[in-house]
């Protein structure tokens, strides 16, 4: 079966381009180890050994794992009632330290460029919940770096607002989600806006929260948190 060279892949062009246009000087990338899939063996992430130097003349830390771009969705669903707001989360088990965490719907572009229709995408498979890539609105104007000192993961974050009745907000709590072959075992979570910020440990969801607040000025909600 073929594989994609990691020289070849786009999340690694990405990153050795943004390294360069830094004024890196590059002497030499060691795979240490990567993951492929498909057909074509495409790359999906990989971890390098890095021999480079800055323009101030010192060597930059070596390791980096290579990620990509990614995304970053809050769901606000909106009870059309009462106007309380509620997030629809993901819940699934995580590796940093095994304990079942509380996400917003998220994910990779690998070699897509469209970051707002792969958000859309995300939310469809994660939630169950269908939105157009035109519903969602992006804050900040460029992606932003969770991991400057081992990855280049750089993520662009969304969030769409949806108005409906208090029994169709409880229809998307406890369904069972995710793609198996992508090792996802996601269960959805719906909860009170408020109780669902104190659910969530990463550090990119509770970004997300503020970030979302100050864009919609809900400066009312924004000091219970």
């Amino acid at each position: 079966m073929p594989v994609e060279a990691l020289e070849d892949s786009h999340k690694y062009k990405l990153w050795k381009n943004r390294l360069l246009e830094s004024g890196l000087e590059i002497h030499g990338i060691q795979e240490m180890y990567s993951r492929r899939v498909g057909q074509d063996g495409q790359v999906l992430f990989s971890l390098v050994l890095t021999d480079a130097t800055t323009p101030e003349g010192h060597k930059i830390p070596p390791i980096c794992f290579i990620k990509g771009e990614v995304v970053c969705v809050m769901i606000c669903l909106i009870d059309e009632q009462t106007g309380e707001k509620h997030l629809l989360l993901v819940r699934q088990r995580r590796i940093c330290d095994g304990s079942m965490t509380y996400e917003h719907p998220a994910g990779m572009l690998d070699s897509e460029s469209d970051a707002a229709a792969v958000a859309a995408r995300e939310v469809w498979e994660e939630t169950g919940i269908e939105v157009a890539k035109e519903d969602l609105i992006q804050l900040l104007d460029k992606p932003s770096f969770p991991s400057t000192g081992t990855s280049d993961e750089a993520m662009y974050f969304f969030y769409c607002e949806i108005k409906m009745s208090p029994t169709k907000i409880q229809s998307f709590h406890n369904k069972s989600q995710g793609l198996i072959s992508d090792h996802e075992y996601i269960e959805t979570f719906v909860v009170p806006f408020v109780e669902g910020h104190r659910l969530i440990t990463n550090t990119n969801g509770i970004l997300l929260n503020f970030l979302y607040l100050k864009a919609v000025g809900d400066w009312e909600l924004m000091q219970k948190l």
